[in-house]
């Protein structure tokens, strides 16, 4: 096999290397799905946490899995609002007449949304 390859050859392989992949259909939700159950595990390590039993220094080291479930909560909150806000953004964009409009929706939407995921 040569290891010289014609101009045409070279850019035809670069394009078929760099084509878009379709994501699998259900990939959206599934995703959806497990941020939500991030931010749920998350949430419910929280609750689980006493903040009176931190007086004893004996108990400081099991402080980490706090600090790791607000790390990892408020991570995939963020990550669900944002994939919820970009989910809706055609029909803003559709529904708004100007740009200012579109930004005024989007931040409606984005607060409308990080409500419902704190709620929760």
């Amino acid at each position: 096999m040569s290891d010289s390859l014609l101009p045409g050859e070279f850019e035809g392989l670069l394009r078929r290397a760099l084509s878009p992949v379709e994501p699998p259909a259900d990939f959206a939700a599934r995703f959806e799905r497990t941020l939500q159950n991030l931010t749920d595990i998350a949430a419910d390590e929280l609750d689980a946490w006493e903040l009176g039993a931190m007086r004893d220094p004996r108990n400081w080291p099991g402080v980490a899995r706090p600090v790791a479930a607000v790390a990892i909560g408020g991570a995939a909150s963020a990550a669900l609002v944002v994939v919820r806000v970009r989910a809706g953004r055609k029909k803003r964009r559709a529904s708004a007449g100007d740009p200012l409009a579109y930004v005024e929706k989007t931040v409606r939407a984005v607060a409308d949304e990080a409500r419902r995921v704190v709620d929760r």
